[in-house]
């Protein structure tokens, strides 16, 4: 089903709306949980790391899309409070792999913990349709973002 260009602009203009207000508030909220020596995005990196287990700085840098210079200044940083290892690549010496530390660890499920309690009082907002409805909904636009665009659409860039 095709959504016609006057409603296609209203959920665009709704959309916008909410994420600004649920971005905004969530990442105010989530700075107030970090422990005083880690910055919001030195969180996320532990956070992404604990997932992953092993990775390189390439791929935080295409994972939270951001320049490798930014990803090297955050992992420089969580080195120094020995919070992540960095490691040669066995298969190739001129790769480095980052591992978190058992502190980085340990500092990554504390972090983890005081954000699905946050998240956890506004989704039982919801009851379990809707909140499944939600998330499904909200993978399924994060899936379409993160593939090419078709039909040879391009973002125009200014």
């Amino acid at each position: 089903m095709v959504i016609d260009n006057e409603m296609l602009g209203q959920l665009i203009r709704r959309y916008e709306g909410a994420h600004f207000t649920v971005e905004r508030r969530l990442t105010a909220m989530f700075r107030d949980l970090m422990p005083e020596d880690l910055t919001f995005d030195q969180s996320s990196t532990l956070r992404y790391l604990r997932t992953m287990g092993v990775c390189t700085s390439t791929e935080l840098a295409d994972a939270f899309c951001v320049g490798k210079s930014s990803i090297t200044a955050i992992i420089t940083r969580l080195f120094d409070k020995q919070l992540l290892e960095r490691m040669p690549d066995e298969k190739d010496r001129r790769v480095t792999l980052l591992r978190l530390t058992d502190e980085g660890i340990r500092m990554a499920d504390a972090v983890e913990r005081k954000i699905q309690e946050l998240i956890a009082k506004y989704l039982q907002h919801f009851d379990q349709q809707e909140a499944l409805a939600f998330i499904e909904t909200y993978e399924k636009l994060a899936m379409v973002m993160s593939q090419p665009l078709g039909d040879g659409e391009e973002l125009e860039k200014k």
